[in-house]
C-alpha cells in the first residue's frame, strides 16, 4: 500500500461544481494518470493518488474491500452534496485469476462527479489550503491528440492457435469435462506515438454511451455489462451472454447454442445475489442489447439488499461469472489457463468504484485493453459451449475487439490485422 504522508490529516471535502453538461467527462481530465467510470454522460472521473494498495492471491476482492472500509473510517470527511459517490472513492480493478495477477486500488486525489443534475468536485485539502470553490480547481479543458498510425500484431497466439484451442475446449466438453468454458485471446495494436488515454476515453464515451467507459491503471475499456451495483438497498446487475452481428437478433434470440450460453449467465449471477437479497426480481426471458459492433442476450436483475455488503464484496462474490469464466466455475477457472495459453491480467475481472458508505459500480472489463506507452494489448473473448464452431468463434472475437479499434483509429487509417 502506499499513501500520501498526511492523508489521514487532510480533509476529505467534497462541493457542488457549476459543471457544463456539455463538456465530456473525458475532457475535464488533466494530463497524466486518469481513472474513469461514465456512462451516458454522467458517472465519475479522477486524476491524482492519495492511496493505492494492490493484493494477490485468495480471496484478494475482499481483503481490498476490508483495506477500503478500514481506511475509508479513518478519514476527516464533509460532504457538501451528499449522494451516491461524493465524498471519497476508490476505484477498483480486479484479476481476472488472482493466482496470476493483483487487484488494483486507486484512491484518486481529485475527483469530478455528475449524476441525476448534480456536479461535484472531491479534493482533499490540509488546513492551509481550505476551499469552497471547487469550480476554481478544474483543469482547463484539453483535446488531447490522437496516436497517429496503428499497426497490429499477434498477441499471445495466432488465430489459427486460437481456433485450434476452441476446437479442443469444444472436444473437452462433448466429453462432460464442462458445460461451458469461455477462451479469450489478445492482439498488440502499436502506434506511432504515445497512447494519450484521454483520447481513448473521449471516443469511447462517443462512440458507446451506453455502455460504461472505465480507466483503472491503464486498463481502459466500454463494457456492456453491468456486475453489479449497490444505491442504498438496490442492487442491480446485468448479465450478458450470446453474441451475433449486428442485425441478427431474431436469430441470436432463437438459437438453442446462444440462449444455453446466456442461461449459464444468467443463472450464476442470480444464485450468488440471491443470497444477500430479500427479494429479486428477473425476466422471464432474456432481452436484446443492440450495439454498434454486435448484438447481446441480456438479462437485467434488481433486489433489495439483506446483508450490508458493500458493492466491491458484492463483487468478489460474484467473480468470475458464467459469462467470463464458465460452468461449473472451478472446472472451468482451471482449464481457462491452459486452453489460452496466456494471462489475461485483469481483463474480465471486476472494474468499477466504491464509496465510504458502501455504495458503487462494477462492470466486467470487457472490450478493453491495457494500456502501455504506445502499445495497446486488447482482449476478447468468448463463450463456448458444445454447438461452438471455431470459425464463428473467431469472427466474434474480432468484431468485440472493434470497441477499441475504433477508438484507435479515430484519427488514423486501418493497418494490417492478423488473421493468421
Amino acid at each position: 500500500m502506499t499513501t500520501t504522508p498526511d492523508l489521514l490529516e487532510a480533509l476529505a471535502h467534497t462541493v457542488a461544481i457549476d459543471d457544463d453538461a456539455g463538456v465530456e467527462l473525458a475532457d475535464r481530465l488533466p494530463p497524466g494518470p486518469v481513472l474513469s467510470w461514465v456512462r451516458d454522460g454522467a458517472g465519475l472521473v479522477g486524476w491524482g493518488e492519495v492511496a493505492r494498495a494492490s493484493f494477490t492471491g485468495p480471496g484478494s476482492l475482499h481483503r481490498a474491500d476490508q483495506w477500503w472500509q478500514a481506511l475509508s473510517s479513518r478519514l476527516r470527511i464533509v460532504d457538501d452534496v451528499g449522494v451516491s459517490g461524493s465524498g471519497p472513492i476508490a476505484f477498483v480493478s480486479g484479476a481476472f485469476d488472482n493466482r496470476l495477477a493483483d487487484t488494483v486500488v486507486v484512491v484518486p486525489a481529485t475527483v469530478v462527479g455528475r449524476s441525476r443534475g448534480s456536479s461535484w468536485l472531491t479534493s482533499y485539502e490540509s488546513g492551509a489550503e481550505r476551499a469552497s470553490d471547487g469550480d476554481s480547481q478544474l483543469p482547463p479543458i484539453e483535446r488531447p491528440r490522437g496516436p497517429g498510425m496503428i499497426s497490429y500484431s499477434d498477441g499471445s497466439c495466432t488465430a489459427t492457435q486460437w481456433r485450434a484451442a476452441v476446437a479442443e475446449t469444444v472436444r473437452r466438453i462433448r466429453a462432460g469435462e464442462a458445460g461451458k468454458v469461455v477462451l479469450a485471446r489478445d492482439v498488440i495494436a502499436t502506434a506511432d506515438e504515445t497512447i494519450d488515454a484521454r483520447f481513448l476515453l473521449r471516443q469511447l464515451m462517443r462512440r458507446y454511451p451506453s455502455c460504461w467507459t472505465f480507466l483503472v491503471d491503464g486498463l481502459i475499456g466500454a463494457t456492456p455489462e453491468l456486475l453489479v451495483s449497490r444505491q442504498g438497498e438496490r442492487i442491480a446487475a446485468r448479465a450478458l451472454a450470446g453474441t451475433l452481428r449486428p442485425g441478427q437478433g431474431a436469430e441470436l434470440f432463437s438459437s438453442p447454442k446462444e440462449r444455453a450460453e446466456h442461461e449459464y449467465a444468467a443463472r450464476s449471477v442470480a444464485e450468488v445475489l440471491a443470497r444477500h437479497c430479500s427479494s429479486l426480481q428477473l425476466p422471464d426471458a432474456p432481452e436484446l442489447l443492440e450495439l454498434p459492433n454486435v448484438v447481446h442476450l441480456s438479462t437485467p436483475i434488481h433486489g433489495l439488499a439483506a446483508t450490508p455488503a458493500s458493492a466491491l464484496a458484492l463483487a468478489a462474490d460474484l467473480h468470475p461469472t458464467a459469462a467470463v469464466c464458465g460452468t461449473p466455475r472451478e472446472v472451468a477457472a482451471d482449464l481457462i489457463p491452459r486452453l489460452e495459453q496466456m494471462d489475461r491480467g485483469r481483463y474480465a475481472g471486476p472494474v468499477g468504484w466504491v464509496d465510504t458508505a458502501g455504495n458503487g459500480e462494477f462492470g466486467i472489463a470487457l472490450r478493453c485493453g491495457q494500456l502501455d506507452g504506445n502499445q495497446l494489448r486488447m482482449f476478447a473473448g468468448c463463450g463456448i459451449v458444445e454447438g461452438s464452431d471455431p470459425d464463428a468463434e473467431l469472427a466474434e472475437s474480432v468484431a468485440k475487439m472493434v470497441t477499441m479499434r475504433d477508438a484507435l483509429e479515430a484519427d488514423a487509417g486501418d493497418r494490417s490485422w492478423p488473421d493468421r
